[in-house]
């Protein structure tokens, strides 16, 4: 989850480390710090909160130069977010600093032991174990290379860390197991970081380290080893994304942003996927023969938060189109259930960032049962991409918000291409085929069109900005789209909000429905359209401001209805790519009227690569 930035190079290393620290923010923001060399001394600065506070603390770039320097912004698991927990983390003798991203398992066990050794600790991370362990076998190893190895060696979780000597200012060393690490490729000048955001702006060549290599990076090369020492030769990929991703640009947030960016990301997820002389879809990537696609029994899929849900979907998608059963688990805990894998089964993973520490985790339990897994992420090299037998990119470009919304309209359009897919090999005509495809290329004009009702949707916020509680309520394939409606309220307002099926709404909800609670309700024109009419007029009947989300042309619905955004038809299937859009702005304008941090909603990050 934390944000991880090294620099070795010619130029001033301390503005261009903070700079890139602020490209990974997102990734966790409860303190941060640099630690650089200057004058042959190691210098570090740590603050609690935003970047912008270690920004404020720092002294001019010209009183305190050095072309070497790692930084860290962090999002806490062990010890408090405090200026003495906050990384980089030093040794007894101020030598060594280290920054990490993980969890480190056994880390109570190595600290008893070193403390018995002398070692002294300052902090009550897990991280400062590993500094202290590395300047342990310094005493012992030949080369400060050596002393990483066998102190890993020594150690049990994830991590991706850097390491920085006062004695040798002329390299870095990192080191990855389960966290990401990419190494990127200057002219010379290197960089490191989790995350490619953080370096995109400097070069487009980089490295994505392997778990178990190392890599020591020096200003004009580098060399990547294993924890055995034995070389590895790297492989060099080039970054395609638009740097303008990176940027807010006229937007406020990030978030409102990739709002509205979806018209694009859902054509690019569906680009060059389209097969109109059969009337199906084509996903290359899977890397399955069709014949095996074709007697398939069985799918699982596996994926976290937003992704789940986003799952969900797809397995009313697959099973309509296809008949082919779906289960869908949270990954946290499919691995930890022993879970049954009939032969015949696939396995996808839905992951936007590619490095989900559950999903992955159970992405290797289901091939260590000898299941075929195909992964379905955003990132390209990441590691879901590379430990899958195959898969499909989803193109939605750099997604900065740390709630997730055009990643989740680009999964939902990959998984209604794997349901034509699947369909057209089994029973589904070419005449409904055809009009499923080009059904999915008219979304993104009428994705433009919900997204003019902006201001209309603002206004609704401003109705339920001081409200505690509110219940979102959908049936059939927009139930899910109700739980993400939920979900992203919770994440970024911090009011109570919880999805259901509507007409569960009876057992148990409806007590909590008064004149003070907002009722959010995906109610589209589909076969479950009466259904959820009666549904709402109960609501109703309790008083409850209702809030919902209609097929345009509805006049029911104003007439039982508070508020009313209509949103325009499309194949039943396909709603809930349109009916989550007005469910995406409206969690946004409560929270911004709320006058939160929408980009940045409080202990949450956005890629979370630790259990």
């Amino acid at each position: 989850m934390c944000g991880i930035v090294g620099y070795i190079g010619k130029r001033n290393a301390l503005p261009i480390v903070v700079e890139a620290l602020k490209r990974l923010e997102y990734r966790g923001y409860d303190s941060s710090g640099v630690a650089l060399i200057h004058d042959s001394e190691l210098l570090v600065y740590k603050r609690q909160g935003k970047i912008i506070e270690l920004e404020r603390s720092l002294p001019e770039p010209g009183k305190c130069s050095g072309n070497i320097a790692i930084a860290h912004t962090r999002w806490a698991t062990h010890g408090e977010p405090n200026e003495i927990n906050a990384h980089p983390h030093s040794d007894c003798h101020h030598r060594l600093a280290i920054v990490h991203n993980g969890i480190i398992e056994n880390y109570k066990v190595l600290k008893d032991r070193l403390m018995e050794l002398g070692h002294k600790f300052v902090s009550d991370t897990d991280t400062e174990v590993i500094v202290h362990l590395i300047e342990q076998f310094t005493l012992s190893e030949p080369t400060l290379e050596d002393a990483v190895c066998e102190a890993m060696k020594r150690v049990e979780g994830t991590y991706g860390l850097v390491v920085i000597d006062r004695d040798d200012p002329n390299r870095l060393i990192t080191i990855r197991k389960g966290s990401p690490i990419v190494i990127g490729i200057g002219d010379d000048e290197n960089f490191i970081a989790s995350d490619v955001h953080a370096i995109i702006i400097h070069t487009r060549k980089v490295i994505y380290l392997q778990d178990n290599e190392m890599c020591v990076v020096e200003r004009d090369g580098f060399g990547i080893t294993t924890l055995d020492r034995v070389r590895v030769k790297p492989q060099i990929s080039e970054v395609d994304w638009d740097i303008s991703t990176i940027e807010k640009g006229e937007f406020k947030h990030f978030m409102l942003k990739e709002i509205f960016e979806q018209p694009t990301t859902i054509e690019n997820a569906f680009r060059g996927r389209i097969y109109e002389s059969m009337a199906t879809a084509r996903l290359g990537g899977l890397s399955v023969p069709l014949h095996e696609l074709r007697r398939t029994k069985k799918i699982h899929i596996i994926a976290c938060g937003t992704s789940y849900h986003a799952g969900l979907i797809g397995k009313y998608i697959i099973e309509d189109l296809s008949r082919i059963p779906v289960e869908v688990e949270y990954a946290s805990e499919y691995r930890y259930r022993n879970p049954i894998i009939p032969d015949d089964t696939i396995v996808f993973t839905i992951s936007q960032s590619g490095e989900t520490a559950d999903t992955l985790a159970a992405l290797r339990e289901a091939k260590a049962r000898g299941a075929k897994v195909l992964g379905i992420t955003n990132v390209v090299g990441s590691s879901i991409a590379r430990e899958s037998d195959g898969g499909t990119y989803i193109h939605a470009g750099s997604e900065i918000g740390v709630a997730s919304t055009k990643a989740f309209t680009s999964q939902v359009t990959i998984l209604s291409l794997l349901g034509i897919l699947l369909g057209r090999m089994r029973n589904m005509s070419t005449v409904v085929g055809m009009e499923y495809i080009q059904e999915l290329q008219r979304l993104p004009e009428k994705v433009n069109r919900i997204l003019q009702k902006n201001a209309q949707i603002r206004l609704i916020a401003e109705s339920i900005v001081h409200c505690t509680n509110a219940l979102y309520l959908g049936r059939g394939v927009n139930y899910p789209v109700a739980l993400e409606g939920a979900l992203k309220l919770k994440e970024i307002s911090y009011i109570h909000a919880e999805g259901y099926p509507a007409a569960e709404m009876k057992h148990g909800p409806i007590a909590l429905i008064d004149e003070n609670m907002p009722v959010v309700a995906v109610a589209t024109r589909d076969p479950l359209y009466d259904k959820i009419y009666s549904n709402l007029n109960e609501v109703r009947s309790r008083k409850a401001r209702l809030i919902c989300i209609a097929s345009e042309g509805d006049e029911l619905l104003a007439q039982i209805a508070e508020h009313v955004v209509t949103i325009p038809d499309t194949l039943n299937n396909l709603q809930p790519i349109l009916s989550v859009i007005p469910l995406q702005l409206l969690a946004y304008h409560v929270a911004d009227l709320r006058g939160f941090d929408v980009d940045q909603p409080r202990n949450l990050a956005k890629s979370v690569t630790v259990e």
